[in-house]
Parts: C-alpha cells; sequence; structure tokens
C-alpha cells in the first residue's frame, strides 16, 4: 500500500518526504559530522526556512519545495 501511494503523489506532480528520506536526499550523513542529523534538520529549518508542511503534527518536505530551496540557498552568496 505505501508503494502505491508514493505512486499516486509522483502521478500528481509531488513526492513527500519524511524526516530520514530528507537526510539521504540532502546526504546530511556525509556532509556532517553531527551524531544526530535530527539536529541539523532541525537547524536548517530555523535558520535558513528549510521548507515543510505538516500533517497528523509529523511534518514532511515536499521534494519539488526542496529543490527550489537549495537552488535559493546556491544564490545567497552570489
Amino acid at each position: 500500500m505505501q508503494k502505491e501511494n508514493n505512486n499516486i503523489n509522483s502521478d500528481i506532480g509531488f513526492d513527500l518526504m519524511t524526516e530520514s528520506e530528507l537526510i539521504e536526499f540532502l546526504r546530511i550523513p556525509k556532509l556532517s559530522d553531527s551524531k544526530d542529523y535530527h539536529n541539523v534538520i532541525e537547524n536548517l529549518k530555523r535558520v535558513r526556512g528549510l521548507p515543510r508542511i505538516h500533517i497528523c503534527r509529523k511534518a514532511l518536505y515536499p521534494k519539488k519545495a526542496i529543490l527550489e530551496w537549495v537552488e535559493r540557498q546556491i544564490g545567497v552568496g552570489k
């Protein structure tokens, strides 16, 4: 059933990632020396405005919004 839901999300133009999926997507284990990657995500939310939505009190991260956010972060230094 979960796999079917992911396909439905893709069909309508968005993918929602959990925090653990986001951590892998952003390659945080390869980039951070932190022992708790949750703290890295919390910092990105607080300091950099990492986009997310809440469903049933659980944060989910829209892939498209994350990609746009990364592009904006790259442009910040220009």
